[in-house]
C-alpha cells in the first residue's frame, strides 16, 4: 500500500492525547490525594508539552472501589478532586490554552451506592429494579450461571433482601446497568448530554463493548476462546451496535467532538463495525490484541514471552485493515495496563533509548497517539515489596484466590509486580523533593523510589531527555500531516531483526521512513532495509532516539549496523 487514502481531516485525528489519572497527577490540598486543581497547577506543563487533547479518568462522586469507575452520582464531582466550580475552571483554563477534554463515560455499570442501585435492591417490584440485571438462583440455589467477573470469582451477588442474585462483571460494588431497559439507555444520554452541554469535547468510553448481553444469560459454552469465562455471551453483544447507533443520533451527531471506545477482544473486522467511517458510531477506539501479546494460557495472571516482531506485527494488521476505512488509537499503557518502558522497552541501562524508539513508534503510526502521564519522562513500574503496599483490586483480589489455592507466593507477586495496575498509578514524578514534588505528605500509594533521578524538572534542563524528545516529536506532528494521515507500507519486521516502515502522504507530498533496533544489541541491516535507507540519501533525519550525528544517515546508507535501541525517523520530502 504506497499510496495513502484520503482522509477527511479532522483535529482529533491530528491531535496528540495525554491522559489524566487524577488521584496520581498533582495534591494541591496536601490530603496525599491528587485533585482537579492540582491538574490546574499544571496547565502550562500541558501546553509548553505540546498537548491538544486530555483524556481525564473519572472525576465523578464515588465510593472509590475502584478507584472511580465505581460512580454514585454522574453529576457530582468525588469530594476528593474537588468541586463543580473547580471542574469549570480546569475546563475553562484548557481551552483558553487550545487544548480539548474528553472524559470518561463508565456506563457499563455504576456504583452499589448510586441511587438507582439503592431503590433496585429494595424490592423487586421496585420501579428501579430493571435498572440492573437482576436473576433468581439456579435450581440448586447457586448462582444463576457460570459467567466470571474480571476481578475474580463469580459475576453474580446474592442479595438477602429480596432473593435474587445480581450480575456484576467487576467489583461486586459495581453492578451492571441493563441496557435492555429504555429507561436506562435514556439516562444515559441525559447525562451525556449534561458534560456535552457544559462544553467538554468528547468521551472515552470505558469497556463499551460489554453492555449488551445474550438474551437468556446462558452458561458458557464448551471450548469457548474467550478470555472470560462466560465472555462470549457479552462481550461484543448481539445489540451492541444497534445501542452505538441509538446513542449517536441521540446524543452525537451534530456534534464536534471525540469519541473513542475501550473494546477489549475485538479484531480489526470487528473494529471496523464500530469505528468504520460509513456505519460505525465511534470515531475510534482502544483494541487490546497488542497488549495481550504476553498473556499465557492460564489469563492475564499467565505470564508468557513475546518479540518486537510479533508485537510489530500486531500493529501491521490494524494499520493495513483500517487505513481509509477507520482510525486507530496509538497506545502501549495506561492507566489499566504496566509501564511501558519495562515492559516493552529497557528501564535499566537503556531506560533512554528505548523510551524514545517507543515513543517513536507510536507517533510515527497512522492514528491518535496517547500520552500516559510519567511516560513522556519514561516512568516505569514499581519495585514494591509486598501486597500490603499494593491498593489495586484486581492485583488484592488474585492474591487472595492464588494464596488460598496454596500457589507460590513469591511467583504471584512476581505476577502482580509484572502486570499490576498499581504500576501505572504511582504519584507522578514532578521534582526531587520529598513525594516527588507530587504532595506535602505522604501519598495515597507509594511514589517510585527512582523519581530522585526520573522527574519532570531534572529533564526539563535536560535537551537529550525522553521529555524534551516527547516535546519535538509531538511539535512534528503539527508541521507533518504524513504523521497522522500517511499510508502505512511495511519493509521490514514481521519476521524478526530490524523494524522498518513507510508512510506517504500524497496530499503533502511527504514521506517518512521509520527503523528501530527493538533491542539491546547492534543489528546488521536487511538488504530491504538499507535499500530503502539509500533511497533516501540527501534527505534528513527528522529524530533520532540516539545522539545526533549529522552523518549518521551516510553512515547508514553505507550499511553500517543499528546502535542497540537505535530508532531514526527520516523525512523525504517531494
Amino acid at each position: 500500500m504506497k499510496s495513502g487514502a484520503e482522509h477527511e481531516r479532522r483535529w482529533w485525528k491530528e491531535g496528540v492525547v495525554y491522559q489524566i489519572y487524577p488521584r496520581s497527577f498533582a495534591d494541591s490540598n496536601g490530603d496525599g490525594i491528587g485533585d482537579v486543581r492540582g491538574i490546574i497547577n499544571h496547565l502550562d506543563y500541558l501546553k509548553w508539552l505540546g498537548i491538544d487533547i486530555v483524556w481525564l479518568n473519572p472525576i465523578y462522586r464515588s465510593p472509590n472501589d475502584d478507584n472511580g469507575y465505581d460512580i454514585s452520582d454522574y453529576r457530582s464531582i468525588m469530594e476528593d478532586f474537588g468541586t463543580m466550580s473547580d471542574f469549570d475552571e480546569l475546563l475553562t483554563g484548557l481551552h483558553d490554552r487550545g487544548i480539548r477534554l474528553i472524559m470518561d463515560l463508565v456506563v457499563n455499570h455504576t456504583s452499589d451506592e448510586h441511587q438507582w442501585f439503592i431503590e433496585s435492591r429494595k424490592s423487586r417490584d421496585n420501579p428501579y429494579r430493571n435498572y440492573y440485571i437482576w436473576r433468581p438462583p439456579a435450581a440448586d440455589g447457586g448462582v444463576p450461571n457460570d459467567w466470571q467477573s474480571f476481578f475474580e470469582g463469580p459475576a453474580w451477588d446474592f442479595d438477602e433482601a429480596t432473593g435474587e442474585y445480581y450480575l456484576h462483571l467487576f467489583s461486586k460494588k459495581q453492578p451492571d446497568l441493563n441496557w435492555e431497559n429504555e429507561r436506562v439507555r435514556e439516562e444515559v444520554y441525559d447525562l451525556m448530554g449534561f458534560w456535552l452541554d457544559k462544553g467538554i469535547d468528547g468521551f472515552r468510553m470505558d469497556v463499551i463493548n460489554l453492555i449488551s448481553k445474550r438474551p437468556g444469560l446462558p452458561n458458557s459454552r464448551k471450548g469457548s476462546t474467550s478470555r472470560i469465562v462466560g465472555g462470549e455471551h457479552f462481550i461484543n453483544g448481539p445489540r451492541l451496535e444497534a445501542y452505538l447507533s441509538q446513542l449517536r443520533g441521540k446524543v452525537l451527531d451534530g456534534r464536534d467532538i471525540m469519541t473513542v471506545g475501550e473494546t477489549p477482544d475485538v479484531t480489526p473486522e470487528i473494529g471496523l463495525r464500530y469505528v468504520g467511517k460509513e456505519q460505525g458510531a465511534l470515531n475510534m477506539l482502544f483494541s487490546f490484541e497488542h497488549m495481550d501479546i504476553d498473556f499465557g494460557k492460564g489469563g492475564s495472571w499467565d505470564i508468557d514471552s513475546w518479540t518486537p516482531a510479533e508485537l510489530f506485527s500486531i500493529f501491521a494488521r490494524w494499520q493495513m485493515a483500517l487505513n481509509g476505512k477507520g482510525w486507530n488509537s496509538l497506545f502501549l499503557n495506561n492507566h489499566d495496563q504496566p509501564r511501558q518502558v519495562s515492559r516493552f522497552g529497557d528501564d535499566g541501562v537503556y531506560r533512554n533509548r528505548s523510551a524514545k524508539l517507543l515513543a517513536l513508534f507510536l507517533h510515527t503510526l497512522q492514528g491518535t497517539p496517547y500520552v500516559y502521564q510519567g511516560e513522556e519522562i519514561g516512568m516505569a513500574n514499581v519495585p514494591f515489596t509486598s501486597i500490603d503496599e499494593c491498593r489495586d483490586i484486581s492485583s488484592r483480589n488474585y492474591w487472595k484466590r492464588a494464596v488460598q489455592e496454596g500457589q507460590n507466593k513469591e511467583e504471584v507477586f512476581r505476577r502482580i509486580l509484572y502486570r499490576g495496575r498499581d504500576n501505572a498509578r504511582t504519584p507522578m514524578q514532578w521534582n526531587d523533593s520529598p513525594h516527588a514534588g507530587f504532595s506535602s505528605v505522604e501519598p495515597w500509594i507509594a511514589c517510585n523510589p527512582d523519581y530522585h533521578r526520573i522527574n519532570v524538572s531534572m529533564q526539563k534542563t535536560q535537551e537529550d531527555s525522553i521529555l524534551w524528545f516527547y516535546r519535538r516529536l509531538i511539535a512534528l506532528r503539527k508541521v507533518h500531516p504524513v504523521f497522522a494521515y500517511g499510508s502505512f507500507e511495511e519493509i521490514a519486521g514481521s519476521s524478526g531483526g530490524l523494524i522498518a516502515y513507510r508512510r506517504e502522504d500524497g496530499p503533502s507530498q511527504e514521506t517518512l521512513l521509520v527503523v528501530l533496533n527493538w533491542s539491546g544489541d547492534q543489528a546488521v541491516q536487511s538488504p530491504a532495509v538499507n535499500r530503502a535507507i539509500k533511497e533516501t540519501e540527501g534527505d534528513r533525519i527528522l529524530l533520532t532516539s540516539c545522539e545526533d550525528d549529522p552523518n549518521r544517515l551516510t553512515a547508514l546508507a553505507a550499511g553500517e549496523p543499528f546502535l542497540p535501541w537505535e530508532a531514526v525517523a527520516i523525512l523525504c520530502d517531494g
